[in-house]
């Protein structure tokens, strides 16, 4: 089983670490990793595997084999040089794009806060990222972003905990999203608090200060059904 360093601490760029399984046609299984897998409407992140002898294995992207979301598969990019198990190697995450991605994912959950609706689905860009919501009105835009911006710049501090799966149960309020349940059956869910204006399950990377996003824009308001509305956000 592989350790998921990221989850307690998602600044770290560069790691030792051990090959513990190579599947050419799959992806190389680490027996602890900085690269957070596709999951929750985040992309994988993608980065280097620096061998012993000083070259690279470019890794293309990061998922969980089969929805097990206990395991991480890194796959290398086509015709990189092969690994085996008992390899040890130093991971680097591509980290212009990682820091991007926690950026607007701490992003998306603010946007939780200021439109307390329930959620049918989310995606994290580089640049910009969305959140659609069970919404019959279409909400003022305006205030939307000042709001948003109001959070950013009061640099609430965001943080990881975590509870049993007992304890989700029996707080079914914490749980935003309609169509997407946290994993449950490991024992604890990770929740992330941000100050004192939100707490929800998710397993993704995260700044550690609302300050970090920098000023946001509010992209566009579209009607995805008779009661969806999608709400866009991008970096301002």
């Amino acid at each position: 089983m592989t350790e998921f360093v990221f989850r307690d601490d998602s600044y770290i760029r560069s790691l030792p670490t051990l090959v513990t399984a190579v599947t050419p046609e799959v992806g190389i299984v680490l027996d602890r990793t900085i690269f957070y897998a596709t999951s929750g409407g985040q992309p994988g992140d993608t980065g280097r595997l620096e061998r012993a002898d000083g070259s690279f294995i470019d890794i293309a992207g990061t998922v969980h084999p089969d929805g097990d979301k206990a395991a991480i598969l890194h796959m290398p990019a086509q015709g990189a040089p092969q690994l085996r198990a008992g390899d040890e190697v130093i991971a680097h995450v591509d980290w212009e794009r990682r820091y991007r991605l926690m950026r607007m994912h701490t992003a998306l959950h603010l946007v939780t806060v200021v439109l307390p609706y329930p959620i049918t689905g989310a995606s994290v860009g580089e640049d910009k990222g969305r959140v659609d919501f069970n919404l019959p009105d279409v909400p003022d835009a305006a205030e939307i972003e000042s709001k948003l911006n109001g959070l950013v710049s009061a640099a609430h501090p965001v943080g990881a905990e975590w509870i049993s799966d007992a304890e989700l149960e029996a707080n079914p309020g914490l749980i935003k999203s309609m169509n997407v349940k946290p994993p449950v059956g490991q024992g604890r869910v990770r929740l992330i608090r941000i100050g004192d204006v939100d707490l929800q399950p998710c397993g993704g990377t995260h700044v550690r200060n609302t300050s970090e996003l920098g000023p946001l824009k509010l992209g566009k308001i579209e009607k995805k059904g008779a009661i969806n509305r999608r709400v866009t956000v991008l970096f301002g």
